[in-house]
């Protein structure tokens, strides 16, 4: 899928009244911001760095140049004194987040060869190159009073890999962020009739991370079911041979009929430009509808796996939980609690429908199922555990009409899993099932969540000052 590339906006601040007193300190200040620049650049992420801002005129100038270049978010390092006239131009104009590196230069100053040097001057240059930290208060009381979104960092410029932990954690948010704002969710089918607990206002999901709606038709890919060549089913049917375990009581029949239906849902995905897919429809009454359904799961699950995550049950929040993840680079399946095995202390947790086979534990095994609890239809399903190791659970819930993310830790351990042809993991929690079943259900979210390898609370509160949502830790 295509990613947006994230531009982030680069400034040094300074005094001009210093350059003509303190010979080569614009220079070395310079020179830092060059450091920064350097920890900053990555492949996938466009600098836009604008030297040191030292007078109000740039200040002002260098604002109009982030909103031109339409950048994401705002790096402002704090390399000597500056005044907050100075910066203040430069942020309200880019209206962006904005992140403060309180850098100094080193661990600390060598105090006996600066008391040695003989000339005053030289000696107050060579402060001044040290005192970034000096501005920040002055900075950060005039954002508060502006109502300016702002982020601090305080560490070294080297040798100090914490802090670049820290900025690295706010470019990967920024870039979810930045893929989140404009994503297009296709939205097929309806509510699962009574699930009220998943409904959720779709122009609030627009307004807080800059989703595009699409609503689509069950009848858009049931057309498209019609014109796959014989040629291309053929070409999926491999193409699942290698990507699943196919169990030898799958007929080939269920098979055929799920590469169909996974080359239809890739066209409609090409056609709309979907980022990410909710779906669910009864399939009653229109047997190719009912067919369309009751071959879905194979090709959702490729398409969860490459980008494009796809919640079953029109479970619109969760999409956007499991999107979330899957920008993070560490997964995002679609699943929920169902039973607590007190024995062991783990909280059994799963889902019928897709699953993200790229952080399975092992090969995704597909089996037949001659009823879809719930639903429509019989056919072809798929059998996964996520892989074992840290994993976060992500939930957007949604109350009082806002929007917010809730998360917790845990592990994906070995053990028994029911082997009904669904996504099944055991997971352990740091606070206990008991406790956690308690505390996640306190905050009310629905009972689907998104689940993801790895542990991501440093990037999800991030993420959350980003876009102004409140994160909520569970353990």
């Amino acid at each position: 899928m295509k990613t947006k590339t994230l531009r982030v906006g680069l400034f040094g601040i300074g005094l001009e009244a210093y350059w003509p007193q303190f010979s080569g300190l614009r220079e070395k200040l310079e020179g830092y911001q060059g450091i920064v620049a350097a920890n900053l650049s990555r492949p996938d992420v466009e600098i836009v760095n604008l030297g040191l801002v030292d007078n109000p005129v740039r200040a002002f100038a260098a604002g109009r140049e982030f909103r031109v270049a339409d950048v994401d978010l705002i790096f402002l390092h704090a390399t000597t004194y500056a005044l907050s006239s100075t910066v203040l131009p430069v942020v309200l104009r880019a209206k962006v987040p904005v992140i403060v590196l309180n850098l100094v230069p080193g661990q600390a100053i060598d105090y006996a060869r600066f008391n040695a040097l003989t000339d005053r001057t030289l000696m107050t240059g060579e402060w001044l190159a040290s005192c970034g930290a000096c501005p920040v208060p002055e900075i950060a009381n005039v954002f508060k009073r502006a109502g300016v979104r702002f982020h601090q960092i305080t560490g070294m410029l080297t040798d100090d890999p914490a802090c670049w932990r820290e900025v690295e954690a706010w470019v990967e948010a920024a870039k979810v962020a930045a893929g989140m704002f404009g994503n297009r969710l296709g939205l097929m089918g309806h509510y699962y009739s009574g699930m009220l607990d998943i409904h959720s206002d779709v122009t609030r999901h627009a307004v807080t991370f800059g989703t595009h709606i699409e609503h689509l038709e069950m009848d858009e890919l049931t057309a498209r079911r019609r014109s796959v060549p014989s040629g291309e089913v053929e070409q999926r049917l491999k193409q699942f041979l290698g990507k699943f375990e196919i169990r030898p009581e799958c007929s080939i029949e269920d098979l055929m009929e799920a590469a169909r239906t996974s080359v239809a849902l890739d066209r409609l995905v090409a056609d709309y430009d979907l980022g990410s897919l909710a779906y669910y429809y009864k399939g009653t009454g229109v047997p190719e509808n009912e067919a369309t359904m009751a071959s879905i799961i194979l090709g959702t699950s490729l398409l969860t796996a490459r980008g494009v995550p796809v919640a079953g049950e029109y479970e619109v929040k969760n999409v956007q939980a499991m999107k979330i993840m899957d920008l993070f680079g560490i997964g995002g399946s679609f699943t929920e609690y169902y039973a607590i095995d007190f024995k062991d202390d783990v909280v059994l947790m799963g889902h019928d429908g897709p699953g993200h086979i790229a952080i399975a534990q092992g090969r995704t095994k597909v089996r037949p199922l001659k009823v879809y609890h719930g639903k429509v239809g019989r056919g072809v399903s798929v059998e996964m555990s996520v892989k074992h190791g840290p994993v976060t659970l992500l939930s957007v819930i949604e109350a009082e009409g806002k929007l917010a993310l809730l998360y917790a830790e845990a592990e994906s351990v070995p053990g028994p899993i029911l082997e009904i042809g669904n996504t099944n993991s055991r997971y352990r929690f740091a606070c206990g099932a008991r406790e956690f079943v308690n505390r996640w259900n306190s905050h009310g979210p629905a009972h689907h969540c998104a689940v993801g390898v790895g542990h991501a609370a440093d990037r999800l509160s991030k993420l959350g000052q980003l876009l102004g949502l409140e994160v909520i830790k569970v353990c």
